[in-house]
């Protein structure tokens, strides 16, 4: 006796009938009459093709797209690590094994010790040799010696090289070669703070008229308010340079007047002088050192000079020891400057 097939609904079918039982306001057990399908296969399909998808399993729905969006959140993630190790690692590059060992144990609750090792281009079994393995004599000798150089570097304001490091610890009782202080100071990140680039402040080639030199060198005076000295020095900020005019008591070697500008024009220099002039109000016949500086030189400067009795004198052309006085000043302030580091605003 041959057995009766079962039927073979396509997905079309089935969909249809579930959409017909669903928007119908006939029983269930009629419209699967009506199709001629069997009343709990159409409950069947109704639960399957009826039922509402999680949010979550409609984007899993297509294992393709979820795995390259897994795929690609790995990859977003690596580079962002590979982008911040780059930044804060890219000076110990170049740098031997065991300043590399000491950077990772450094930023070891920042990174992977495995990312940190890859980047760097060390192993990473080697490292964990480096830790746990007890410091050579040398090694704690350098740390010790590490402590020292960092306080004397620090003490001077972060301006002594490998030279003067040397003779200050040697006055210490410690003598220590250059080439391992210039070693020390790459593994502590220590470097000095140099000089900016020189700027010209003094314009002498000009037609205007020239002062003799009366002063002639004779820093050494007796009584305030008998000689002053000016100069225009630069100060460098992170809008741009800042000028800075000052006036000298030479016999106290006190700033008495100054002027600060964006600009280097001779309303500076007689808004300093003015200043000077107002605070000590000094006798006619004070004599008025500057170097040749079209600041000096020029029509409103000499009639500033003119209108408070007051005798100019100028260096003489190239002559940087007749304005000594003004450039150790200048000096003290680079070496201020140095200590308090970049100006923000002019």
């Amino acid at each position: 006796m041959n057995q009766e097939k079962p039927k073979v609904y396509t997905a079309e079918f089935r969909e249809s009938s579930v959409k017909l039982a669903i928007e119908s306001d006939k029983p269930v057990a009629q419209t699967a009459r009506e199709i001629g399908v069997n009343e709990n296969t159409l409950h069947t399909w109704i639960s399957k093709y009826s039922r509402p998808v999680d949010n979550i399993k409609a984007v899993r729905t297509d294992e393709h797209l979820y795995e390259e969006l897994k795929r690609l959140k790995k990859e977003v993630i690596r580079l962002t690590e590979e982008r911040d190790l780059l930044k804060k690692g890219c000076r110990v590059l170049c740098q031997g094994t065991t300043v590399k060992y000491a950077w990772i144990k450094q930023h070891r609750g920042e990174f992977t010790i495995l990312s940190m090792c890859r980047f760097l281009q060390v192993s990473q079994s080697a490292y964990y040799d480096w830790l746990h393995r007890i410091p050579s004599f040398r090694e704690r000798e350098d740390e010790q010696l590490s402590g020292i150089v960092k306080k004397v570097f620090e003490k001077s304001r972060n301006t002594y090289g490998t030279r003067r490091l040397k003779i200050a610890m040697f006055h210490q009782g410690l003598s220590v070669g250059r080439r391992r202080i210039s070693r020390l100071m790459k593994e502590s990140g220590l470097a000095c703070k140099t000089r900016r680039r020189f700027k010209a402040t003094t314009n002498s080639r000009h037609e205007l008229p020239i002062a003799p030199n009366y002063l002639d060198r004779q820093f050494s005076i007796d009584q305030i308010n008998q000689v002053y000295v000016g100069d225009i020095t630069y100060i460098h900020t992170l809008e741009g340079w800042l000028y800075l005019a000052v006036v000298i008591d030479l016999f106290s070697r006190q700033v008495v007047g100054w002027s600060m500008a964006a600009y280097m024009k001779t309303q500076l220099v007689n808004d300093a002088l003015q200043m000077a002039i107002g605070k000590r109000k000094p006798g006619k016949g004070l004599l008025w050192h500057t170097d040749r500086g079209s600041q000096y030189a020029s029509e409103s400067h000499r009639q500033l000079l003119k209108q408070h009795g007051i005798q100019q004198s100028m260096s003489r052309k190239g002559n940087c020891w007749d304005t000594q006085s003004n450039m150790s000043w200048n000096d003290r302030l680079d070496l201020t400057r140095a200590g308090i580091g970049e100006v923000p605003l002019r």
